[in-house]
C-alpha cells in the first residue's frame, strides 16, 4: 500500500486459513475450528511477505493467496497424516489415496530398482518409465489393476521351496502399498519378533536369544517351536480379518489382498515383498497370546519359529499345549517340530546352535562352507563367512580356507572378519 509517495509494509486485514489446512485453506475462509479455550482461532490474512512451513524448503511461493502445505506438497501431508496414525491405534482411513498417487508410486519404483537395476525387468520398465508409472496410477484407480502371473521357481536351500517371483511394475505397487501399511502394522508388532522388520535380522535376533538364556539357571528348561508348511497355511480369510483390524479402506484391502492369492484354499506366495509382512502380521496375535497370556518372560520369535526360554518343565509342557490350541483354533496352523530341552543343551535356532557363553552355526553351513571353498563360489563363502562372523565357527572356517590355500583370494573385508573375532566371536 502506498500513501503520499512513501511505502507501507501492512498486513491485510482479511480472515484465512492456516498454513496447514487443505480444505479450509484461503483468504476467504473462517477457520474457527479450534475450542473456545485454545487461543489460536486460526483467524487472519496471509501477508505478502510470509511463508508457508513447508518440510521442503522454499516453495517459491507467497502472498495472501497462497496454498497450503498439503496443497503444494501432497506427499508431506500424507507423511504427516502417518505420523499422526502412528500415535492412533484405531482403524485408519483414507490409505488408499496415500498409497496410489503418482508421487508415492514413483518412490515405490525407487525402492524396487534397488540392486536391481541390471535386470531386464527393471531395464524395460524404466525405458518408459512416466507413461508405466500413469498407466498403474489409472490402472490402480479404475479398479482394472490385476497382478501379472508369477515366475515360478524352485530352490533348494535349505529345504526345498517353490518362489513366487513377481514382475517388476507389480513389485512398484507392493513397494507403494508397504511404504504407507508397514508403520502402521508395525507399531502392533512386540520387540521380540525379528523377522523382516527394521533393525532385525538373524545376527540381532541370536543375540537376543543368548543374552536370555544367560539370565537363567542351565537346569531351567526352554520350549522350541515351529508352524508346519508356515506360508502355504495361511488362511486367507483370517488374513483379510486381520488387515481389517486396522485398515478400514475397503478399496485398500482388495489390493493388500491381491499379493495374497495363490492357487488352492489356502497359503501365500513366497517371494512377494508383501508376503513378509502379511507373515508378521498373521502371527501377530500368538506373539501377544504368549506374552499377554501365558505370561511368558523371555520369548522370541523369527517368522514361524519361536522360543520360549526360562520355565520349568510342567510349565513348558502346558505352554506348549495351549500354544497348539490356539493355533488351531485362532489361525488354523498346526506345529511342525516342537523341542522341549534343558538350556545348558543349548538351542538350534536362526541357524546358530547356541549356548550361554558360545555359538556356531549350524553343521549344515559348515559343510556348505567346506564346498563352496573347494569349487571357488566366492559369493557363497562371503556369505557364509558374513553369518559365521559372531560365533565360534570361525576358526574352522579359516582352516578350511588355508587348507586349500582361498584365504588370500578372497575379498579384504571378508578377511577382516577373521581379525575381529577375538573380540566379537567368543560370546
Amino acid at each position: 500500500m502506498k500513501t503520499q509517495g512513501q511505502h507501507i509494509d501492512m498486513m491485510a486485514p482479511m480472515v484465512g486459513g492456516n498454513w496447514n489446512n487443505g480444505s479450509n485453506a484461503g483468504v476467504f475462509t473462517l477457520n474457527l475450528n479450534n475450542a473456545r479455550t485454545n487461543s489460536n482461532d486460526n483467524v487472519g490474512g496471509r501477508d505478502s511477505i510470509s511463508m508457508p512451513d513447508a518440510p521442503d524448503g522454499d516453495t517459491g511461493k507467497r502472498g495472501m493467496c497462497c496454498p497450503a502445505v498439503s496443497e503444494i506438497n501432497p506427499a508431506a501431508s500424507c507423511s504427516r497424516t502417518t505420523e499422526a496414525r502412528r500415535r492412533n491405534p484405531k482403524r485408519h482411513g483414507a490409505l488408499f489415496e496415500c498409497a496410489f498417487t503418482i508421487e508415492n508410486l514413483y518412490s515405490g519404483y525407487i525402492d524396487a530398482r534397488k540392486k536391481k537395476r541390471k535386470k531386464a525387468g527393471t531395464f524395460a520398465f524404466e525405458r518408459s518409465l512416466w507413461p508405466n508409472l500413469l498407466a498403474l496410477h489409472e490402472e490402480v484407480h479404475s479398479g482394472e489393476y490385476r497382478p501379472l502371473p508369477y515366475r515360478k521357481f524352485e530352490v533348494f536351500e535349505p529345504k526345498q521351496r517353490t518362489i513366487y517371483a513377481p514382475h517388476f511394475r507389480d513389485l512398484v505397487v507392493q513397494h507403494a502399498i508397504y511404504r504407507v501399511i508397514y508403520e502402521i502394522f508395525d507399531q502392533t508388532f512386540i520387540d521380540q519378533s525379528f523377522a523382516c522388520r527394521k533393525g532385525g535380522g538373524t545376527h540381532k535376533v541370536s543375540c537376543y536369544t543368548q543374552e536370555q538364556m544367560r539370565l537363567y539357571d542351565g537346569d531351567l528348561y526352554y520350549v522350541k517351536l515351529d508352524v508346519r508348511k508356515f506360508f502355504y497355511r495361511i488362511d486367507r480369510g483370517v488374513l483379510r480379518v486381520l488387515f481389517e483390524r486396522k485398515v478400514k479402506d475397503r478399496r485398500m484391502v482388495d489390493v493388500m489382498m491381491m499379493f495374497a492369492n495363490m492357487e488352492g484354499d489356502v497359503g501365500i506366495p513366497i517371494g512377494n515383498l508383501l508376503s513378509q509382512l502379511y507373515a508378521l502380521i498373521y502371527l501377530n496375535p500368538l506373539d501377544h497370546f504368549i506374552k499377554r497370556e501365558l505370561k511368558a518372560r523371555s520369548y522370541v520369535r523369527y517368522v514361524d519359529d519361536f522360543v520360549i526360554i526360562g520355565v520349568t518343565l510342567d510349565e513348558a509342557k502346558r505352554m506348549k499345549q495351549r500354544i497348539e490350541e490356539f493355533l488351531h483354533v485362532k489361525l488354523k496352523l498346526e506345529l511342525s517340530h516342537w523341542t522341549i530341552s534343558k538350556i545348558r543343551r543349548g538351542i538350534n535356532f536362526v541357524g546358530y546352535r547356541t549356548w550361554k557363553r558360545k555359538k556356531f552355526v549350524r553343521k549344515h553351513s559348515m559343510f556348505r562352507f567346506s564346498r563352496a571353498v573347494k569349487a571357488g563360489k566366492k559369493d557363497v563363502i562371503v556369505s557364509l563367512i558374513g553369518h559365521a562372523r559372531h560365533s565360534a565357527s570361525m576358526p574352522y572356517f579359516r582352516k578350511i580356507l588355508e587348507r586349500y590355500g582361498a584365504f588370500d583370494q578372497i575379498p579384504k573385508g571378508a578377511q577382516k572378519c577373521f581379525d575381529t573375532f577375538s573380540t566379537h566371536g567368543r560370546q
